[in-house]
């Protein structure tokens, strides 16, 4: 794997981001689905939903630059169910939906490109693994290209999925050879920190290998080894677009000046609604984790936005700047 810069990275990733723009992007057409649990099962390759939500219903809204997105049902706030130990009775066919994660790259006005979780609503499987990846592939649908600023994705939507087992904590994914189309120093290492990050959520999976056409393109690896291709201050829950919960609970790793950095929730007017100062377990240099638990005050359910941005120690500017579409809720 190349070493460049964080920086450098961001650079790299806003030319493929103009490019990816240039191409033309069209508006949403539809709700991005209601929240759901997998079913019980034994399948190593399987993990239990993050508590992320998806919208059901379609909901106007005039303030968000994301169109036609959707609200959430009653089973936003439903607990996943328990996993159970697998049987030698056949295991009946999954019925219902699940949720999966894919992660792409929001573009930035401040230089801050990053990856970035999305949800996706899929009919129930024992294979989410294998599902996510196939999302991956998909890319992002037409809301997401849509929005300010604009998602976008290094993965070829030609790339067919060959192959994906998970042993000893290590997952190997096998792809065609369209997953190396355009490979260029502009794309670089993105496109496997997506696949990486993708596959990652699942806790029985601590690395990746991916392969093309057979043949190892990396050696196993870890998030960690893909963290310049993170913004400055990486949100790993809430997704972009899932529900927010009402305290919002929002958490991550950033890489920001004294370790601090400040949350905001706006309503679906932009106005602040809540205002936190956050700190990580680390900064100035290193990356920290931090979780934040943030509460606001809206009347009714509504689309809103999460803004995450650090404040410049040399004229106090807003930089590190990270915001996307939320859910809120009532409290209560």
């Amino acid at each position: 794997m190349r070493t460049v810069g964080r920086s450098t990275a961001a650079l790299l990733l806003t030319l493929v981001a103009i490019l990816a723009l240039v191409a033309g992007c069209s508006p949403a057409s539809g709700p991005l689905g209601t929240p759901s649990s997998p079913a019980p099962t034994g399948d190593a390759s399987v993990a239990l939903p993050s508590g992320d939500a998806t919208p059901g219903a379609t909901v106007a809204v005039t303030a968000t630059p994301v169109p036609s997105l959707a609200s959430p049902s009653a089973a936003a706030s439903a607990s996943p169910p328990p996993l159970v130990a697998p049987t030698a009775t056949p295991t009946p066919a999954p019925s219902g939906t699940t949720i999966v994660r894919a992660y792409f790259v929001l573009g930035s006005f401040t230089n801050n490109a990053g990856l970035v979780p999305v949800l996706r609503e899929i009919p129930a499987t024992t294979g989410v693994a294998t599902a996510a990846i196939r999302q991956l592939i998909a890319g992002p649908k037409s809301n997401e290209l849509g929005a300010r600023p604009a998602m976008y994705t290094t993965v070829p939507s030609s790339t067919k999925l060959l192959g994906l087992t998970i042993k000893g904590g290590v997952a190997t994914v096998n792809l065609s050879s369209e997953f190396e189309s355009g490979l260029n120093v502009a794309i670089g290492d993105a496109r496997y920190a997506q696949v990486v990050y993708t596959l990652t959520q699942f806790p029985t999976v601590s690395s990746v290998l991916v392969q093309v056409e057979g043949m190892p393109r990396n050696t196993p690896g870890s998030r960690d080894g893909y963290t310049v291709y993170l913004p400055g201050i990486f949100v790993d829950r809430p997704a972009w677009g899932a529900a927010a919960g009402n305290p919002a609970r929002v958490t991550g790793i950033a890489n920001v000046f004294e370790a601090t950095f400040r949350a905001q929730i706006k309503d679906a007017n932009g106005k602040v609604l809540a205002d936190k100062q956050v700190m990580a377990s680390c900064g100035t240099g290193c990356l920290g984790d931090f979780t934040a638990t943030i509460a606001y005050t809206v009347s009714k359910a509504q689309w809103g936005t999460l803004r995450v941005f650090d404040l410049s120690a040399k004229d106090g500017s807003p930089q590190y700047v990270t915001e996307y579409p939320v859910w809120l809720t009532p409290a209560g």
